[in-house]
């Protein structure tokens, strides 16, 4: 389609200049240009990237004085009007700077300016009058002998051009002589990075069949696609016990959006999830559909992600899976958002911008006019809040599929144990035997630990020593595959020392239990089982999650150990065992939402097991047996800890009855940090209204960071628009030193 021709134009930098520029558009290019294209431009001495957000100028300098863009980077524009819309939207809600959130909305391949990889061919042209191969072979031996080869391809089949130069060893010469000549034919077409095809072809099989849905499924499945089918906005909640078959319902949901001619995006929290999930995909709509759904993660090289945002944005492909950052992905004609385990944390992205991935769904369904549904077992108070407020529809699923039970749970008071077994205890003798008995049966096990390392610290039994990161108010955690203690905030390391640094004593000693011990013990215990351990620390190489979770539906592995990885969406009917080692740890927490993190954490791990037709066991080891969380999640109670939850948020107005907004205030001087978070809390209380609570400013539970010492304070606030753009404002004139800095998390999910 031809566009108009474009002289003028206003550009938002992505240099963080928080303000649009106006260009001038040298004659070659107006008629490329549209509302969100990428553009080169000059930024004072220098070229920077930018996106056009109009297609005129503000009027504020004369034509004559403007300067001339300098090149449109992508043939098509990189950001739809809605994304725009939305990126204003964030920039306002989370605030942010405009640039940055254009910056996180495209991916940074496509901002240095990538293009298709392209692939050429050479096929031989139809018979023609001309050389024969006869007489080729008397005056150029190496033309006859590739026209030979091309004309004996079946059916004329393209041979590619690398194949052709480096396997024939024919010069490039002799090609482009046959090509002169009309005998054989040059075709280019892009092709795709390998790495990004291997990715979608390995992820896990699932064959393509086409599965009755029971009763409450179909109820489910009818009313979210009868909503795609019209059209419009939506929202569902679909609460559905583990192993419920939600991912069913989304699939009915998805082949409605694709029949309807539009597009969907598919979210997962972990990027652990994606090979099952695109695997599901692949089988249902690519087998029976034809439907290209490509993947989008963090893990994905700048080939990988630039050749998967291309799909979409030309419509080649017309579904993403992906974590967080998909729901950013440039799909046409958007019919559908599934946001999967939508109470997940890791929605939430902890760097500015801090956006929540399951809102901005929300906020993007309603921009575009499309059924937004969010699944979990174990929903989020706010998602639950909304329902009340009839902002979004609930949909249950109470049943397992094919009426499976669900797993029976064990809670092992450890207090008992430690005192039976005399000394530390990392497997309780209840969870020793169900994993001796799932190793007799042939049927696997998870043990399932929330923390990484060997040990999570150092201590010197005669002076009482601890080792501390330098730069962090955290300890040390040895790990014992390389000897090292490492901080796992900022990545500091050291030798793990064989006496104490400070009284030289050897009596050195590792305290607490990693995933890292937890596979060493289980290992030495059942020496005979195949154990293998996923977390961040053995996750370094690339598509390892991908290999250790197909060996595991393979029964190649045992004994599954892991952190949050394999807590949640992994479906393997083998699994009758999983042992939550330490179910405690999210209980300690500062944060109002410890409770509810600990029931959700236990609920989904405890669904991974009895997923196949044999009955599945949980053995939860705990210091605090009769925990709320713990109680109700033993009984399969949800409505029951979300009542007493629900009423305890209520009482204290702790969101989501009200918004909270976490402001940080960090440098590397404590007493000037602590002056300024001071200073900035008189003028808050003189300015804003009274509808909004203060608390702070108070070191931050995590004191220092990076060697950074970190202030804080707690807004509690009935909404947010309003506040943070007084807030936003009072900032910008707010006398702070170049050295201080300060980041606003709009509803946190992270309080520590």
């Amino acid at each position: 389609m031809l566009l108009q021709p474009v002289e003028t134009l206003s550009v938002r930098p992505l240099t963080g200049l928080n303000r649009d520029l106006d260009y001038r558009v040298p004659a070659t290019l107006q008629t490329q240009l549209e509302v969100g294209s990428l553009v080169r431009i000059p930024v004072r001495n220098r070229q920077e990237m930018g996106i056009v957000t109009r297609l005129e100028a503000s009027g504020d300098f004369p034509v004559s004085r403007l300067k001339y863009l300098a090149s449109v980077e992508q043939p098509f524009p990189v950001l739809t009007p809605e994304l725009i819309t939305m990126a204003e939207w964030m920039a306002r809600y989370y605030a942010a700077d405009l640039a940055a959130v254009f910056e996180l909305m495209i991916p940074a391949p496509v901002r240095k300016g990538m293009q298709p990889r392209r692939r050429s061919f050479f096929r031989a042209a139809p018979d023609s009058e001309g050389d024969s191969v006869e007489e080729l072979r008397r005056r150029a031996p190496r033309q006859a002998e590739l026209l030979a080869f091309l004309r004996s391809q079946p059916g004329r089949r393209a041979v590619p051009k690398a194949t052709v130069l480096k396997r024939m060893g024919i010069a490039a010469a002799s090609c482009r002589a046959l090509v002169e000549k009309g005998l054989i034919v040059e075709e280019t077409v892009d092709h795709p990075r390998e790495a990004y095809s291997d990715e979608l072809a390995g992820a896990e099989h699932v064959t393509a069949m086409d599965l009755t849905l029971n009763a409450e499924q179909q109820e489910a499945a009818d009313a979210i696609v009868k909503r795609v089918e019209a059209g419009g906005y939506d929202a569902y909640l679909l609460h559905g016990v583990t192993g419920s078959g939600k991912t069913e319902v989304y699939l009915a949901a998805l082949q409605q959006a694709l029949a309807v001619g539009g597009g969907a995006i598919f979210l997962v929290p972990e990027v652990a999830l994606t090979p099952q999930t695109i695997g599901r995909m692949r089988a249902r709509l690519e087998q029976q559909s034809g439907v290209r759904a490509v993947v989008w993660h963090s893990h994905l090289s700048e080939g990988e992600r630039y050749d998967a945002w291309h799909a979409l944005a030309t419509g080649e492909a017309r579904v993403v899976v992906g974590a967080r950052s998909a729901i950013f992905a440039p799909i046409r004609n958007l019919r559908l958002i599934v946001v999967d385990e939508e109470h997940e944390p890791a929605y939430k992205q902890e760097e500015t911008p801090r956006y929540h991935g399951r809102d901005v769904a929300v906020y993007r369904a309603t921009l575009c006019r499309c059924t937004c549904v969010l699944g979990s077992a174990t929903p989020s108070m706010e998602s639950l809040y909304n329902v009340e407020r009839d902002k979004y529809r609930l949909l249950r699923l109470r049943c397992r599929v094919d009426d499976r039970a669900l797993p029976l749970m064990h809670v092992v008071d450890m207090k008992r144990e430690v005192l039976s077994q005399k000394g530390h205890v990392v497997f309780s003798r209840l969870l020793l035997d169900k994993i001796g008995e799932r190793l007799e049966r042939r049927e696997q096990s998870i043990l399932f630990l929330n923390r990484r390392g060997y040990n999570t610290s150092m201590l010197c039994p005669d002076c009482g020593h601890v080792a501390v990161c330098d730069h962090c108010s955290i300890t040390l955690t040895f790990h014992r595959a390389d000897n090292i203690l490492r901080c796992h905030l900022c990545g500091f390391d050291q030798v793990a020392p064989q006496r104490c640094p400070k009284c030289r004593s050897p009596k050195i000693r590792w305290r607490g239990s990693g995933t890292q011990r937890i596979e060493d013990v289980a290992q030495r215990i059942f020496p005979k089982a195949r154990i293998v351990r996923i977390d961040a620390d053995a996750m370094q190489k690339k598509n390892l999650f991908r290999s250790i979770l197909a060996d595991f539906r393979k029964g190649l592995i045992d004994i599954l150990v892991g952190t949050q990885m394999i807590a949640k969406g992994l479906d393997f009917p083998n699994v009758t065992l999983v042992g939550l080692v330490d179910a405690d740890l999210s209980l300690h927490l500062p944060d109002f939402r410890a409770l509810e993190r600990t029931f959700q954490l236990l609920v989904q791990v405890a669904g991974r097991a009895g997923r196949g037709d044999r009955a599945g066991e949980v053995v939860v080891q705990t210091f605090m047996p009769h925990a709320a969380p713990i109680q109700h999640a033993r009984k399969q109670d949800f409505e029951g800890f979300i009542d007493g939850e629900m009423e305890q948020r209520r009482e204290y107005r702790y969101p989501p009855f009200r918004h909270l907004i976490h402001h940080i205030f960090r440098g590397k001087n404590p007493e000037k940090v602590q002056f300024f978070a001071e200073q900035w809390a008189r003028l808050l209380e003189k300015e804003i209204p009274k509808s909004v609570e203060i608390r702070g400013p108070a070191p931050a539970p995590i004191e220092k960071i990076k060697d950074h010492y970190r202030f804080q304070l707690w807004y509690f606030t009935p909404s947010i628009t309003p506040f943070i753009d007084q807030l936003a404002d009072l900032r910008r004139s707010f006398p702070k030193e170049k050295d201080l800095h300060d980041v606003i998390d709009v509803d946190p999910v992270n309080l520590i």
